[in-house]
């Protein structure tokens, strides 16, 4: 399972191929690719990690923009005692679905076909198994 940590939008998140993920609002319209190049970290379907000093050399992760939503409302209530001051106002953060596509690093590009087992490959193991007993 190949999967890799990201800065996007001034937050880190670990990624996968094949999964969505909702970061913080970018400027682009739905159904638009992206390529995110500050890449901290990739770890391959081999095992095998690269980590960056501080980004990947020639890593990038590449995705498309689901849709543009807002977050959970976020309640924010400050009080000081003994004056009767009180202010409760509500947040909902801009957010941005992005789908990840794939992973690249060093000419090599893992997508999610390729990190997943099928459900056909899976199957077969398992019955194996139950005729042994």
């Amino acid at each position: 399972m190949a999967y890799a940590i990201i800065e996007a939008g001034g937050t880190q998140f670990r990624v996968e191929p094949g999964r969505f993920y909702d970061i913080n609002r970018l400027p682009l319209e739905a159904d638009e690719t992206i390529t995110l190049d500050r890449v901290l970290l990739v770890v391959d379907g081999d095992g095998e990690t690269h980590i960056g000093q501080p980004v990947v050399e020639g890593a990038s992760v590449s995705g498309t923009i689901l849709s543009h939503l807002r977050g959970k409302k976020i309640i924010v209530y400050k009080m000081q005692p003994k004056k009767k001051t009180r202010k409760k106002r509500g947040h909902r953060q801009e957010l941005t679905r992005v789908m990840i596509d794939a992973i690249s690093v060093g000419g090599k590009s893992f997508t999610a076909e390729a990190g997943a087992p099928t459900a056909s490959e899976a199957a077969p193991a398992e019955t194996a198994s139950t005729e042994e007993e």
